[in-house]
């Protein structure tokens, strides 16, 4: 699942390679992504160029020089693809955006759970799940005040409480089990057993995870955009069984439903 640090490195790598280039066409191959007709996609961006990238929480969106916004939500399987037009397509590819330049952005979706909408900026709180967004992970705005205040509004496990976007947008799966981590907190543990200063401390760590992996994935992406998910960093996430990187002992791992979680007992305990 693309989470804040991915999506602002693709942000951050189509920005410079794709802002006012002009668009040679635009097409939609798999309809059931689209919250519009395949027509509407080629008809707003041919001969339009995009002018500005976002991100906010787990969304990319694209301001159009049409004034409109496509907006991409890629969920659980959504990646993207920036390659030359003679690159074989992905199964699933979704949809397609060709620059006169000659590069595609190619939209692909192996499960296709992700969503594309076009949109003007006035309609972005129709998005579903847009306007129901707590403030974003990386907001400077996200001070440790506004932070523990949210939190208190939420008693559920801290693993469920970080991942709900409600909360706070852009963390998923793979990083709230990282900011856990750091933080020293039990995934299961409920907030309302958190004492002020665990709360604070928890805080701290998602500052801590962000800054540390937003680098890490950028300077991954310089070989390009391609449609892996850039996972081999992470300190616990997806390492059940292996080494702890603080005490050495079992990375446990659980797995609910599809979500997998990993953490340490010996630095994580649960009481």
């Amino acid at each position: 699942m693309p989470e804040a640090p991915d999506l602002e490195a693709i942000r951050a790598f189509l920005a410079p390679r794709i802002c006012g280039a002009p668009i040679a066409s635009a097409e939609v191959r798999v309809p059931i992504v689209a919250r519009f007709s395949k027509e509407a996609l080629a008809a707003e961006l041919r001969g339009a160029c995009v002018q500005a990238i976002e991100r906010r929480g787990k969304f990319l969106l694209f301001g159009l020089s049409t004034g409109r916004m496509l907006v991409i939500n890629p969920m659980l399987t959504g990646r993207f693809q920036y390659v030359s037009p003679a690159e074989r397509p992905q199964a699933k590819t979704c949809a397609v955006v060709t620059f006169a330049h000659g590069c595609q952005l190619r939209y692909v979706d192996a499960n296709l759970m992700g969503k594309l909408y076009l949109v003007d900026e006035a309609g972005l709180g129709a998005v579903p799940q847009f306007a129901e967004m707590g403030p974003d992970v990386l907001d400077p705005a996200l001070t440790e005040a506004v932070f523990c205040a949210r939190l208190r509004r939420h008693p559920g496990m801290l693993k469920n409480v970080l991942t709900n976007q409600a909360f706070v947008a852009g963390i998923g799966n793979a990083y709230a089990d990282e900011i856990l981590f750091v933080a020293g907190l039990h995934p299961h543990r409920r907030r309302s057993q958190l004492s002020a200063a665990e709360q604070q401390g928890l805080f701290r760590a998602v500052g801590a995870v962000m800054s540390w992996a937003l680098p890490i994935v950028a300077a991954q992406m310089q070989a390009g955009l391609s449609y892996d998910e850039w996972r081999a960093h992470l300190r616990v996430h997806g390492k059940g069984g292996q080494p702890c990187p603080a005490c050495g002992g079992p990375i446990s791992e659980i797995t609910a439903g599809k979500r997998t979680t990993n953490y340490c007992r010996r630095c994580q305990p649960r009481f």
